[in-house]
């Protein structure tokens, strides 16, 4: 059974910097405590992207002295907070496919995990460029990846979500071109789930009939009211990561609130 954490939406700034009041290098280094600590047999450890704040060098440093520290081996991608260029420079392995484009395919013996770069820049015009998109050579490639998958079910890993989630203002810079994205998930039809961040939010559900996650930050969370139109709102909650494993029937899919999880339980 193959076992993944998932870790969205980073954040990380230079030192003595935080955000709404929250340093998130230390609730990173927390949940990265607690993966070696619980989770050291994960087969891999997935970053979803927005890895940095402000995309700026010393934060991707700092990330890379914490992401370092994992006992099991991890995968990184890029969001919209992100910039390929600068993240490249820092994080001189990171897998890339013949385009430049930060994504990759993983295969363990029961499934193929395909993770993709959804980063909508350069230009990084914003607002528009904190929207996901993917061109045409990636989509090409995504279509390749899931033709040659074999029997293995197919697990997606991308920063934005593919679809509406109920949120006014996550949903306006949400993939731009989900219709066409759907079409290749399904044209396949080994996609088994598919994985994402951007919203800061525990959510879960099915689209077009493909079961999806979005996993909740580090860092700072998004308050509930669905009809906000500002997506940058932001409140302190606690920190998670989530975790995914293939079983023979499927994916079970878990949350973990690292931060105020307990496992010294006592019956009722």
């Amino acid at each position: 059974m193959t076992k993944l954490i998932i870790f969205t939406d980073l954040h990380m700034v230079p030192e003595g910097t935080t955000i709404i009041g929250i340093d998130p290098y230390q609730r990173l280094a927390n949940g990265i405590a607690h993966v070696n600590r619980y989770h050291g047999d994960a087969d891999r450890v997935i970053f979803t992207g927005d890895l940095a704040h402000h995309a700026d060098r010393i934060s991707y440093e700092r990330l890379k002295t914490l992401v370092d520290q994992l006992s099991p081996p991890a995968a990184i991608m890029v969001g919209n907070h992100d910039r390929r260029d600068v993240f490249l420079d820092v994080f001189t392995d990171a897998v890339m496919d013949d385009d430049g484009f930060v994504q990759q395919v993983i295969d363990f013996g029961d499934c193929r995990a395909i993770l993709l770069d959804t980063l909508f820049a350069p230009p990084y015009d914003y607002p528009k460029s904190h929207a996901g998109f993917l061109c045409q050579k990636r989509l090409a490639w995504l279509d390749r990846q899931l033709a040659n998958a074999g029997d293995r079910p197919v697990l997606i890993f991308m920063h934005h979500p593919p679809h509406a989630t109920g949120f006014a203002g996550m949903d306006m810079i949400r993939l731009v071109n989900e219709v066409e994205f759907y079409a290749l998930a399904r044209k396949h039809g080994n996609v088994r789930h598919i994985f994402a961040g951007h919203v800061h939010r525990t959510i879960s559900g099915s689209s077009r009939g493909i079961p999806f996650s979005v996993f909740k930050s580090p860092v700072h969370q998004q308050p509930m009211p669905f009809d906000a139109p500002d997506a940058s709102l932001s409140v302190d909650e606690p920190a998670a990561y989530g975790i995914a494993v293939v079983t023979r029937d499927g994916v079970l899919v878990h949350t973990e609130d690292y931060e105020i999880a307990r496992r010294d339980a006592a019956f009722a």
